[in-house]
């Protein structure tokens, strides 16, 4: 009665029958029963679920039907559950019922005691024997041998592994070598391929003195086969590579006490068998590029004979790729290598599908946002025209140009076929899609600097990078300070008819306050350069310009009397070409620089005669590394300014020394001649010396460095730069670098001070000091 042991198995009384005793179970045989279905846990029936689940023979004549009276027709018939084993389930929590289950009424009598050493009865459907009854019992088939087993069953007494007389060792680590035969001591890539197996070993990542034997062998599991891998990838694909396991017991004691670890040394043993060679190789339809195709051919290195290497394919595949690409072929494909390794013949077959379809030339460049950037300005920043036979490096060149302008968010360069070749070897034409996503146009700057002698500066600017497109930036700017206040205005246009081209206008006015002098001046200025740029950094740069200023300049006070003003009529000419072999544009660490500026002028003082004279000033600038953490650092500048007198050029065109840009330790301007009163007067010669040790700390991802220096610098009255009268300044300086440049902060000290120099100066700017 399916209905009613369900009932029982819940645990649930049943309403109207008697609670028997509890039976205790006999101990049976399990018979073979179907898998048992795992049900949710019952919900609790109610009594009138439960009264409902009685028989009528039940309710009519409690007493017979519980001794096994006649079931009336329609009734189930009880039948005893067989007893099964219960599967082990997680239980649901539900508070049992503190009740004895109810015996089930069955047909079938009572199984009596069991002998458990009786036989078996006959199970229907079974037709294997029982083992004990067989005469002859066939034999086990033995298991393959556990490596592992094997390896620890060969190891001495002591733990340690076994070392072969023969072969070369190569140690990894203390707990790991690798051995080569004395054969494959020329092998070309040996070294690369210790290195590679080094950076990937399980062994090595997870090198630890806790590792348990467990952990070592599974690791060293791993990198057996790694070496297999690698090996592969070197041509050998018939190598045998044994792993040999040392270990020997050891106690760590650490701050937890002592703990059982494992002392295990792995070794490798390699015999890499015949390397396999290059057999047929086939580059698709290569053969199809023309003229190009010998070649193309040439630029994928690899004949057939020639020793199989797995990377030399990845690396011919890439430079066959270039060549495509720097040949005119516009639309190469160079699909992904198949090689099929041929044991019986020990080779290894290349396939490389190749289309190189035809060769093109330039056509126009199409921007697809003509008002924001032009097409004729995207044809003046490219390094192609049109004509010249189409290279891939060059399409990229543009690409980059594009971003570095600063004006995109993002930029794609599509070459599109307007004119298929006419014939093989002969180039077709392919337009330059330049699809952009335009970037912000506006920024707000600020800053603010101190230096001692100069005060606080705050400077501030907006500014719009295609005001006037194309890359038409306006600016406006002002600075508040201490010594100095300034109002301007600045429109720049960059690649203007060229790359890095850039004329500026500058109109400004401002006011400054020196030791030397105070001035009121109004200033226009126009200038062309060519530009070196942290995308482009180039070795020869040039500008030249033109310089219209009217200035009111006073010198400093004489025994307490004011100096009347002077008013200057300055126009200039200054030009400007440098070389730089720098390895970096802002924070170089090899190489050298050298500059010089040649700046004509005419001067008229108010109601004064007019003069000429040239401001001629040299700078020269080397780096060194020393070691992987010290750059070593030197700078010299020579200033002269001959033509006149020292009296006919305003104090602010003369030379001057000291501040954080030229002599550190020194006041700005302190170093020089000086009037009656002790202010600097400014001078017609001009030497600085620096030199300094840039200092790599390793604090903050190496982005802290400590810079010792010592700087020197005299101004002179005569033309003739000397080096007499030197003062010495000297500190300590921190760089913090960004990816904008180092921030920098220098301490310094006059080590020849005169009476009234500043005893520490401190000095912060964007950028090393030279």
């Amino acid at each position: 009665m399916p209905w009613l042991a369900a009932g029982v198995a819940a645990g649930c009384a049943t309403p109207g029958l008697a609670q028997p005793a509890t039976v205790e179970p006999a101990t049976v045989r399990p018979a073979p029963v179907p898998p048992a279905v795992v049900l949710p846990a019952p919900v609790p029936p109610s009594d009138a679920d439960l009264r409902d689940l009685i028989p009528d023979a039940a309710l009519a004549d409690p007493e017979a039907w519980a001794k096994g009276a006649p079931v009336p027709p329609g009734e189930p018939t009880p039948v005893a559950p067989t007893p099964v084993a219960p599967t082990p389930v997680a239980p649901t929590p539900v508070a049992p019922a503190p009740v004895a289950p109810a015996p089930v009424a069955s047909a079938t009598p009572a199984a009596g005691p069991v002998d458990p050493a009786a036989p078996l009865a006959e199970l229907p459907g079974m037709t294997v024997p029982w083992p004990e009854t067989m005469a002859d019992k066939p034999a086990l088939a033995s298991l393959p041998p556990d490596p592992e087993v094997t390896a620890l069953a060969g190891q001495p007494a002591d733990g340690q592994p076994q070392v072969l007389t023969a072969g070369d060792e190569v140690r990894i680590s203390d707990h790991l070598s690798l051995v080569f035969p004395a054969r494959l001591q020329t092998f070309p890539e040996r070294a690369a391929f210790v290195d590679r197996f080094a950076k990937l070993s399980a062994l090595q990542r997870y090198d630890s003195r806790d590792a348990t034997f467990a952990q070592v062998s599974a690791r060293a599991r791993a990198d057996r086969d790694l070496i297999t891998q690698l090996l592969r990838i070197y041509g050998y694909y018939e190598a045998l590579v044994t792993q040999t396991v040392g270990k020997g017991g050891a106690t760590a004691t650490g701050s937890g006490g002592p703990e059982a670890r494992a002392d295990v040394a792995v070794r490798f043993d390699i015999e890499p068998g015949t390397r396999f060679r290059f057999g047929t190789i086939d580059l698709g339809r290569l053969d199809q590029a023309g003229p190009d195709a010998p070649a193309l051919r040439r630029a994928f290195a690899i004949a057939p004979g020639d020793p199989l290497d797995n990377d030399r394919v990845v690396a011919q595949r890439g430079a066959l790729d270039v060549a495509l690409g720097e040949g005119g072929h516009t639309f190469a494909k160079v699909g992904d290598p198949d090689l099929v390794v041929d044991h019986k013949r020990l080779e290894g077959d290349l396939t490389l599908p190749v289309e190189p379809g035809g060769i093109y030339a330039y056509g126009p460049v199409i921007s697809q946002q003509p008002r924001f950037l032009s097409s004729g300005h995207l044809a003046d920043i490219a390094r192609f025209k049109p004509g010249q036979l189409y290279k891939r490096s060059q399409q990229e060149d543009l690409r980059r140009a594009i971003l570095s302008t600063g004006l995109v968010a993002s930029v794609t360069v599509t070459p599109r076929e307007t004119a298929p070749p006419p014939a093989p070897g002969q180039p077709g034409t392919v337009a330059m899609d330049v699809a952009m996503t335009p970037g912000p146009l506006r920024t707000i700057a600020s800053s603010v600097g101190y230096e001692t002698g100069n005060g606080f500066r705050l400077e501030g600017s907006w500014e719009h990078r295609n005001f006037f497109p194309p890359e038409g930036m306006l600016r406006l700017r002002g600075v508040a300070g201490t010594l100095e206040q300034l109002a301007g205005t600045t429109v720049r246009w960059n690649n203007w008819h060229g790359r890095d081209q850039v004329l500026t206008l500058d109109l400004y006015a401002n006011t400054v306050q020196r030791d030397a002098y105070t001035a009121r001046t109004i200033a226009f200025g126009a200038s062309f350069e060519k530009l070196t740029t942290l995308l482009f950094q180039k070795p020869w740069i040039w500008a030249a310009g033109l310089e219209i200023l009217a200035t009111q300049e006073r010198e400093s006070a004489v025994g307490g009397q004011s100096v009347p003003r002077n008013t200057f009529f300055i126009a200039a000419l200054p030009l400007r070409g440098a070389l730089d072999y720098s390895d970096n544009l802002l924070d170089p660490t090899r190489g050298w620089r050298a500059g010089l500026r040649v700046s004509p002028e005419i001067s008229k003082q108010q109601n004064g005669r007019s003069v000429e004279y040239a401001r001629v000033q040299f700078d020269l600038s080397a780096y060194k590394s020393a070691g992987s953490r010290v750059v070593l650092a030197a700078r010299a500048r020579i200033g002269t300014m001959p033509g006149t007198d020292l009296a006919n050029i305003a104090p602010s065109r003369r030379f001057y020394a000291g501040g954080g840009g030229s002599v550190r330790g020194y006041g700005f301007q302190e170093i020089g001649p000086r009037n009656n009163a002790g202010d600097p007067s400014g001078g017609r010669s001009l030497v600085e010396l620096s030199v300094e040790a840039r200092i790599a700390t390793g604090l903050l991802d190496g982005a802290v460095e400590l810079v010792p220096f010592v700087d020197a610098g005299t101004v002179a009255e005569s033309i003739t730069p000397t080096l007499s009268g030197l003062r010495y300044g000297a500190g300590l300086g921190l760089r913090y670098k960004t990816g904008f440049g180092p921030i920098r902060l220098d301490v310094g000290t006059p080590l020849n001070p005169r009476p009234g120099d500043s005893r520490v100066t401190v000095s912060v700017a964007l950028g090393q000091a030279f």
